[in-house]
This record gives structure tokens, C-alpha cells and sequence, in this order.
């Protein structure tokens, strides 16, 4: 493991604060072209998440509509009235995008399954690195608009659900992630740059609260528009 992930492990935290937590809840407020694109804007516009820290698992809650939340697991996407009853129900949920481009339309357990995992990929980062099966590697230094950013490589073990098995995180002076590049495979639109901003300290762990995704060129440039999700984080509870 690289040394890098131990000081941007410290920077948001420490691992002896996060091992002492089990979940995040969150207030989302959602945007970008994305959804449009998938032909499911709205589902997830104004919402919370609920996030297991140790072990994957997401749930969307209310669901496009009230009473409705979402269950995921990297093996299963789920539908799920309040009242625990399945509405809808999805086994190995990533072999349901096979051959699928950028105008796949999604149907809800996509967009579950993409939305879910998504979530916990940026909010179990960085303490997920030093668990079983991550790799890490640091890279060479980048320089962007006069910043000098740290890069650390990270390749996900196969049995979590992510974007993609290497993505590649920004690390600021203040040894705080401030960009994510990664391509999110089930969406089918290439690379992309996720900018963190708005960092902000909750129950003893910092989150950055402002998030988002533009489309990311092969040589490492980024394009600001479009704007491709948006991600709006309040009311974030750890416990």
C-alpha cells in the first residue's frame, strides 16, 4: 500500500474514527445530463442515501417516490417498500448493461445499481483503500491551473461494485482528494473527472460536499461542459 494512502487516510479522519462507525447518511441534491440521457431524470433529484461503511451496501431513499428505497449490493439491485416488500429484483445486476453504449436507455434497477455503488465508491473513500484486495500505487505528480496534486492509482478488487477496476485519485497540498478520474463502464461514456470541493467535517470524518463530473479527453484534459452529474451533499450523519 502506497504511503500516500496513509496520510490522505489521516487527512479525512483516521482509520481509529472510521473503525469506529458503521454508516453515512446523506441529503443529496442530483443533477447533470446523465439522467436525461438514461431516460430517468428526476428518479433521484432530491433524496438521501444510507451507506454501510465496512461491507458494500447502498439504499436511495425515497426512491422516485415516497415509500420506495432502493437495495444494492455489488450481487443484487433491489426495489424495496418501506415495508420491506420487493417490488422489483435483480440478480448480478452489472450483466444487465451488456452492450450497452451512451443511449442505452436505463430502466429503475439500472439506475439503482449505478446510483447505489456510485455512492459508495466516493463516500467509503479513502478508508476503503487499506482494505483486503485494494491496490494501490502512487503516480507521478499533476499540475493543473497552476495546482500541484499528488496521484494515487487504485485498483479495486473484484468483488466490489465500482466505475471501473483502476481509477485514479487527486490529492491536494492539505492531503485532501480533490479530483477522481475513473470510467464508469455501465454508462458507457468514456472517461471522467470527478472534482471534490467543499470539504467539510462530519462526527470526526471530512466529506467534501460539492461534487462534479465532466467528460475526461485521453490526454488528461477536461472539458466543463457538459456537465455530466452534479452531487450536492447536506445533513451528512455518520454513526
Amino acid at each position: 500500500m502506497s504511503d500516500l494512502v496513509d496520510l490522505v487516510i489521516e487527512a479525512h479522519g483516521g482509520m481509529d474514527r472510521w473503525n469506529q462507525l458503521h454508516e453515512v447518511r446523506s441529503h443529496l441534491i442530483v443533477g447533470g445530463i446523465t439522467w436525461a440521457v438514461k431516460q430517468q431524470a428526476g428518479l433521484l433529484d432530491d433524496t438521501n442515501v444510507r451507506i454501510e461503511l465496512h461491507e458494500q451496501f447502498a439504499s436511495h431513499y425515497p426512491f422516485g417516490m415516497p415509500g420506495l428505497h432502493s437495495s444494492v449490493t455489488a450481487d443484487r439491485v433491489a426495489i424495496e417498500r418501506d415495508s420491506g416488500e420487493v417490488v422489483a429484483e435483480r440478480r448480478d445486476p452489472r450483466a444487465a448493461f451488456a452492450g450497452h453504449v451512451l443511449e442505452t436507455p436505463w430502466d429503475e434497477l439500472h439506475l439503482a445499481y449505478f446510483a447505489g455503488y456510485a455512492m459508495w465508491t466516493y463516500l467509503t473513500a479513502p478508508f476503503s483503500f487499506a482494505s483486503p484486495g485494494f491496490r494501490t500505487e502512487e503516480l507521478e505528480p499533476w499540475e493543473e491551473e497552476g495546482r500541484s496534486w499528488r496521484r494515487l492509482k487504485v485498483t479495486f478488487p473484484a468483488h466490489i461494485a465500482t466505475h471501473s477496476a483502476e481509477q485514479v485519485f487527486y490529492v491536494g497540498p492539505d492531503r485532501l482528494i480533490r479530483r477522481h478520474d475513473y470510467n464508469a463502464e455501465v454508462v458507457g461514456g468514456g472517461p471522467a473527472a470527478h472534482y471534490s470541493a467543499d470539504h467539510r467535517e462530519f462526527d470526526g470524518i471530512v466529506v467534501a460536499t460539492t461534487r462534479r463530473v465532466h467528460p475526461l479527453a485521453a490526454d488528461g484534459s477536461v472539458a466543463p461542459e457538459p456537465l455530466l452529474v452534479s452531487i450536492d451533499l447536506g445533513d451528512v450523519r455518520f454513526q
